[in-house]
C-alpha cells in the first residue's frame, strides 16, 4: 500500500507530504519550519550526464534537492574536468552560461567552472529557490601540486557561487568545529537556506582503488578545514567533506588523526548497507548529521533504478526517511514529482 507523502510548497516548487509544512522566514528551526537536518530530500546521481538532462539547467529545474557531479583532476588534462569515464576531458551538459539568458542556448562539455557558471546563472534567475546540495565526487582526488587542491577548489566555488554558498563557517558559528556546532544547534532551518547551495565532497572510485593514493579527498579536505580553523581562516572553506561508505559505529574512527574527526558531519554510502540492520542510522539523526543514502533502488524489495512507478519511488523515499536518510539518491530523473519531495526525517510514512 502506498504511504502518504507530505508536501511542502515554496516559491512554486512542490516538496511532498500529507500535510503542508509552512516555511517561516527566521533562521531558527520550528515544527512549522524544520531544520535542514530534520528533513529528507531526493537526489539525482550524476546529474551532469546528457542522457539524463540535455542541460544542467534542466537538472536544476527538476526540483531535486541534491545533484551530483563527477570531477577529475589528474595531470593528463587541464582544469577540473567533469565527466563520468573520461579522465582527460569534459563530457557533460554544462554550458558555461554568463547569465540566465544563455541557459539552454550553448554547447556542453565544459569544466567544473562552466557547470558552476550555469548554477549561478540559474540561481540568479530563481531567487529564494530550494536549498540544493551539490555532491562532488572527486574521481581521482585532489592534485594540489598541480593547482587543483582544496584551497583552489574553495576559490573556484567562491568565485562562481559567492554568497549563495552555505559555508562550514556559517554552521560552526561560535563553536570550535562542525561536530560541536551541529550537535548543539543543528543545521539552519530550511527557510534560512532558501537560495543556498551546500557542497559535499566524497572520495572517488578511482582514488579509492588507487594503491598509490593514501591521501583521499575526505581526509585531505577535513585536514584543510582543521588547519583553516586553527589559523582563523575557516571562512575561506566552501565545502563539507563526507565520510564515505556505511559502517557500524562511528565511522570517523577510521581516521588516525583524531583532530580531523570533528570536521565530518556528512556521511555517504549505499542505502542497502545502511538499512541491512548492521548500522544504527538513528545515531546520525539524533546528532543532526546529514546521511546520504545512494542507490536507493537496491534496498529490498529492489525497484527500477531509473523508471520505477511514482508510487514505488515515493514509497522508497518514505521508507528511507523512516531509516533516517537525509538524502535518498537514485537515477530517477524521469520523475520530477518525486525529485521535489521533502519529507520529515525519521518518521515512517
Amino acid at each position: 500500500m502506498r504511504r502518504p507523502v507530505r508536501v511542502l510548497t515554496r516559491a512554486g516548487i512542490t516538496l511532498t507530504a500529507a500535510t503542508v509544512l509552512a516555511l517561516a522566514t527566521g533562521p531558527e528551526a520550528t515544527a512549522a519550519d524544520p531544520a535542514y537536518s530534520s528533513t529528507t530530500w531526493v537526489g539525482v546521481h550524476n546529474a551532469y550526464e546528457k542522457s539524463k538532462y540535455p542541460y544542467f539547467a534542466d537538472a536544476l529545474d527538476s526540483g531535486a534537492g541534491m545533484l551530483e557531479l563527477d570531477v577529475w583532476t589528474n595531470v593528463f588534462g587541464s582544469s577540473w574536468r567533469v565527466s563520468h569515464s573520461n579522465p582527460v576531458g569534459n563530457d557533460n551538459n554544462c554550458e558555461n552560461a554568463a547569465d540566465a539568458s544563455q541557459l539552454r542556448t550553448r554547447s556542453g562539455n565544459h569544466d567544473l567552472g562552466g557547470c558552476l557558471a550555469d548554477i549561478r546563472a540559474w540561481h540568479d534567475a530563481h531567487p529564494g529557490h530550494r536549498p540544493i546540495q551539490l555532491k562532488i565526487e572527486m574521481k581521482d582526488g585532489f592534485q594540489g601540486r598541480n593547482g587543483r587542491g582544496p584551497a583552489q577548489l574553495d576559490a573556484l566555488l567562491g568565485s562562481k557561487l559567492g554568497d549563495s554558498l552555505l559555508r562550514p563557517a556559517d554552521v560552526v558559528g561560535s563553536h570550535s568545529d562542525l561536530d560541536s556546532a551541529v550537535r548543539a544547534d543543528g543545521w539552519p532551518a530550511r527557510s534560512a537556506l532558501a537560495g543556498k547551495f551546500v557542497v559535499e565532497l566524497i572520495p572517488g572510485t578511482v582514488e579509492e582503488g588507487n594503491p598509490l593514493d593514501s591521501l583521499w579527498t575526505d581526509r585531505e579536505y577535513a585536514t584543510h578545514l582543521r588547519d583553516l580553523s586553527a589559523a582563523g581562516r575557516l571562512r575561506e572553506a566552501a565545502a563539507f567533506p563526507a565520510v564515505h561508505k556505511a559502517t557500524a559505529g562511528d565511522p570517523r574512527t577510521r581516521y588516525a588523526d583524531t583532530a580531523i574527526r570533528p570536521w565530518f558531519v556528512v556521511f555517504d554510502g549505499d542505502a542497502a548497507a545502511y538499512t541491512n540492520g548492521s548500522v544504527d542510522t538513528a545515531w546520525y539523526d539524533s546528532r543532526h548529521y546529514l546521511l546520504v543514502m545512494t542507490d536507493a533502488q537496491n534496498v529490498p524489495p529492489a525497484i527500477d533504478g531509473t523508471s520505477p512507478t511514482a508510487d514505488q519511488a515515493r514509497d522508497r523515499v518514505a521508507l528511507l526517511a523512516g531509516q533516517h536518510a537525509s538524502v535518498v539518491s537514485a537515477d530517477w530523473y524521469p520523475l520530477p514529482g518525486v525529485l521535489s519531495s521533502v519529507v520529515p526525517r525519521g518518521t515512517a510514512g
